[in-house]
């Protein structure tokens, strides 16, 4: 049957292909794709991890006292005998095979096969030996984790099983493409699936601004996130077209709606293949303005890309991502240096800006360590805040940089700030990361250090920021977050993130003028940089630098080409007047 799910455009265009489910029931594994020749190392943990708890439940039978009930015997069986069942072996070793799944994963995705033919059973009593085949599946994870408990989870049922199983997976897979589906992401398992076979993805929560789906649309594929229950709406292996300019999800279209998402697919490559020809241009206005473009990135990996579309420098190099989902164990000096003069190198001598580390609201450090004690994490010990916490983790990070900045122009960035107090200290940790330095005769190189504009209270106070800083970013993405006082990553109240709201507007063009005034380089970092339907309007209000992700770089520039900023600068005051600028701009 054919239906719709709605949800949250984050990233454009169309994808169809097979739907393929990274979560299972309530159990959560790590989900990445293996190399063809570690597929017979995943036979041998899942083996292990399947003989490990086999072994645990005969010794459960072999002490089981002389009274105890006879149906607790039978309900071992039961799950010795799920256990053991060759369809499900066979089943999960071909996800590993054909798809190359890491063993948890097809562990999980067979699991998922199967549930499915048990809750079409007619039969009450085989329908609830699911709960039996799940409790199977996290004893054998657990062990695999290394993590397995000394008593077995009780069965779930009071009398044994016979014949539940029938055929566990009778479809041949192909070259189809790919659609991931979750009810959520971390930013790292997006990273993870970067480089990955996924044509799309859906997530059930999230919001346009989330880092999970800014992630996203570095990778440069159609998207659609808060679409709730898509994760158990969706099954396994259906078939999924993704609109990302409407997020709309269709599951199971029939072929004439195949067809129609086919031929709109087709002219999304053939507008792609147009833009490419910008590649070579100079990002030049009408009336002979020069445009800065520059990349998001947050992997040296990501310098190719940036280059390849037109990039003529890094805007923001998100440095989190190196500490994230390292199980406490932070990087260290070296290892940061390592990766950054990487990053440096990749740009061949064009200028990089580096942010330190701004972790916290939704983006934890850890996914098993996210912060619960905090009401809202949104408004707690992050960003910069949290550097000042642990200076010796940030001076650590601050000497990297320095280090790097021997081979190309570095720009330090800091984000967050939003007081004269915290300017002051941190500006004090770079002093001291130079000494440290110094007293071990470390070369180092020259940085530009900025802030970040993305809380009100910099915003107001911009005049006083660039005495001490000699660049500016906006980070739009937080500061519409906390303009309109809306947590970007809850769709529950995205309809209500509004970067075209009047108060936003103001604050940005008040900050592009205020710097521009005193010759500061001011450029807009945040997802409104790659906004086409911002570009003319920012151009407007005096923007000369815009930074975004690589994929976003040729349709910005189409837009810069066509445009006339001295037109455009009256134009856009008349949109600051307008109590709804977004009916003025047309979306």
């Amino acid at each position: 049957m054919t239906f719709a799910i709605h949800g949250l455009v984050v990233a454009p265009g169309i994808a169809i292909g097979r739907a393929v489910i990274a979560v299972s029931s309530r159990m959560e594994v790590v989900h990445y794709f293996i190399e063809a020749d570690q597929i017979n190392a995943e036979f041998v943990r899942l083996c292990h991890g399947r003989d490990a708890v086999v072994d645990e439940l005969k010794r459960m039978q072999e002490l089981l006292p002389a009274d105890a009930p006879q149906e607790l015997g039978a309900l071992l069986d039961v799950h010795l005998m799920l256990l053991q069942d060759e369809l499900l072996e066979s089943g999960v070793k071909r996800w590993i095979s054909e798809r190359l799944y890491n063993a948890e994963w097809a562990l999980t995705t067979q699991l998922e096969i199967i549930s499915r033919q048990f809750d079409e059973m007619e039969d009450d009593y085989l329908r609830e030996r699911k709960a039996d085949l799940e409790q199977v599946v996290e004893r054998i994870l657990r062990y695999m984790r290394g993590v397995a408990s000394p008593v077995a989870a009780p069965p779930a049922s009071p009398r044994p099983a016979a014949g539940a199983q029938q055929g566990v997976l009778s479809e041949e897979f192909g070259d189809e493409p790919l659609v991931l589906i979750a009810s959520d992401l971390s930013p790292a398992d997006m990273l993870q699936f970067k480089s990955s076979v996924f044509a799309g993805f859906i997530t059930d929560v999230g919001g346009k601004t989330s880092h999970t789906a800014i992630v996203a649309r570095s990778m440069d594929i159609p998207a659609v996130v808060g679409a709730r229950s898509a994760s158990r709406l969706v099954r396994q292996d259906d078939w999924v077209i993704i609109d990302g300019d409407a997020g709309v999800v269709i599951v199971n279209p029939s072929p004439i709606i195949l067809e129609e998402y086919g031929f709109r697919q087709r002219q999304v490559s053939l507008e792609r293949e147009r833009l490419s020809r910008l590649r070579h241009t100079p990002a030049v206005t009408l009336d002979g303005q020069p445009i800065q473009l520059l990349a998001n990135i947050e992997r040296p990996s990501d310098c190719e890309p940036s280059l390849r579309g037109g990039a003529v420098g890094v805007g923001l190099f998100r440095t989190e991502f190196l500490f994230m989902d390292r199980s406490g164990k932070l990087p260290d000096e070296e290892e940061q240096y390592v990766v950054y003069r990487e990053v440096m190198e990749n740009m061949h001598g064009l200028p990089v800006t580096v942010r330190t580390i701004d972790v916290g609201a939704d983006k934890p450090l850890d996914k098993a360590h996210r912060d619960g004690s905090s009401l809202n994490p949104a408004l707690g010990l992050r960003a910069i805040r949290w550097s000042l916490a642990d200076t010796v983790m940030f001076r650590a990070q601050l000497r990297a940089i320095l280090r790097a900045a021997q081979h190309g122009p570095v720009r330090l960035l800091f984000p967050m700030l939003s007081s004269l107090g915290e300017i002051q200290q941190a500006l004090k940790q770079v002093e001291v990361a130079r000494a440290e330095l110094d007293a071990r005769g470390v070369p180092y190189g020259p940085v530009e250090i900025g802030a970040m504009i993305e809380v009100p209270a910099a915003a107001l106070m911009v005049r006083s920021f660039l005495k001490y800083f000699d660049f500016l970013s906006i980070g739009t993405n937080d500061l519409v977050q906390y303009t309109l006082a809306i947590d970007r990553a809850d769709e529950a109240v995205a309809h209500l993130y509004d970067p075209m709201h009047p108060a936003v507007l103001h604050l940005v063009s008040d900050v592009i003028a205020a710097a521009n005034a005193v010759g500061k380089h001011v450029s807009v970092c945040g997802e409104v940089g790659g906004d086409v339907t911002m570009t003319k309007l920012l151009l407007g209000f005096g923007l000369r630098s815009f930074s975004m992700h690589p994929a976003q770089i040729l349709a910005v520039k189409q837009e810069i080409l066509r445009a006339d900023t001295h037109k455009l600068a009256r134009w856009a005051q008349s949109i600051l007047e307008s109590e709804n600028p977004a009916e003025m701009l047309g979306v």
